[in-house]
């Protein structure tokens, strides 16, 4: 099973990079995930959509062909979001304007939230309300929102707050286990060929 990591902020250094980096390594270590990458949007790598997608304009081509094989050999994803002003970083939405169901369609995705105090809701909320309806992502009903990250999953023991860390760490391996599950049960949904309909292609 391979799962991808996607770090959905546009800084670096950041945090969100930093529970990625986390998460891929708990991936590593499981009985369930065999390959785990992260694709990171630090820097911001991927140019706003426009209607060349569409028309298939070979900058774009060229452009996305590199996410577009990542994604597509994907079993289920990680969607690690800070919360900037209460909202999902720009960078983040456009990428799902760019991915289409061909590499996202009907696979499981995680969603963790990232705020630097008690926040970090409202990104969950955005991502469910307006990120899946034509590529088809599925956003599975568990969700972890690490808050306080600069206490919590760093390398030095140290650096960390332990009662919150030790949470934070077990809630995620066992988020990820139930993301596995959903991997397994979702590759069936898809092989089956009910998702594929050329009168339904976007969804409503």
């Amino acid at each position: 099973m391979k799962i991808t990591v996607i770090s959905g902020s546009h800084r670096d250094p950041s945090q969100s990079m930093k529970v990625a980096r986390h998460i891929r390594q708990t991936l590593l270590a499981s009985d369930y995930c065999n390959e785990a990458e992260i694709f990171g949007l630090n820097g911001n790598p991927l140019p706003l959509w426009d209607e060349g997608i569409w028309e298939g304009d070979e900058r774009w081509k060229e452009i996305l062909q590199p996410m577009r094989t990542l994604f597509g050999g994907s079993d289920a994803f990680v969607i690690v979001s800070p919360e900037w002003h209460g909202q999902v970083p720009a960078g983040l939405k456009n990428l799902f304007l760019l991915a289409s169901k061909k590499e996202v369609g009907h696979k499981p995705a995680l969603i963790v939230t990232v705020s630097s105090g008690d926040g970090g809701a409202y990104p969950v909320a955005e991502l469910r309300m307006s990120s899946y309806k034509n590529n088809r992502i599925c956003y599975i009903p568990e969700q972890v929102i690490v808050r306080n990250v600069e206490q919590v999953l760093n390398p030095e023991p140290e650096d960390n707050n332990p009662d919150a860390d030790n949470y934070f760490r077990e809630r995620i391996d066992w988020s990820l286990r139930v993301l596995g599950s959903y991997a397994s049960a979702l590759a069936e949904v898809r092989s089956s060929g009910i998702t594929t309909h050329e009168k339904f292609g976007n969804g409503m």
